[in-house]
């Protein structure tokens, strides 16, 4: 498993209706394949700044399955407009945690 972590800034004011559209646009993205789960956090310090995380079962399955999917494109259109700058993506894995050491 990878995790996916993309800092979203979200255009000033314009919070709540990125919200809305992110509702819908995670139907898009939880019908992938190798699609684990997601969460997306808003930042209590900074308006407008949000983490997404998404877990995939590959970087592959991300970059690859999603990115150049049709679905896709209907995920860029609900979402992309929002941001300023365009979000920083990366993918991580795990090192440490249950069964892996300390």
């Amino acid at each position: 498993m990878i995790l996916e972590i993309a800092q979203l800034q979200v255009r000033v004011d314009q919070g709540a209706d990125f919200e809305a559209a992110f509702a819908e646009a995670q139907r898009i993205i939880s019908s992938m394949p190798g699609y684990l789960g997601h969460e997306l956090q808003r930042c209590l310090e900074y308006a407008g700044h949000y983490m997404l995380l998404v877990r995939w079962r590959s970087v592959e399955d991300h970059e690859i399955g999603f990115r150049k999917s049709a679905e896709y494109q209907q995920w860029r259109q609900l979402l992309h407009h929002f941001y300023d700058p365009f979000p920083t993506v990366l993918h991580y894995e795990r090192v440490t945690g249950p069964g892996l050491g300390s």
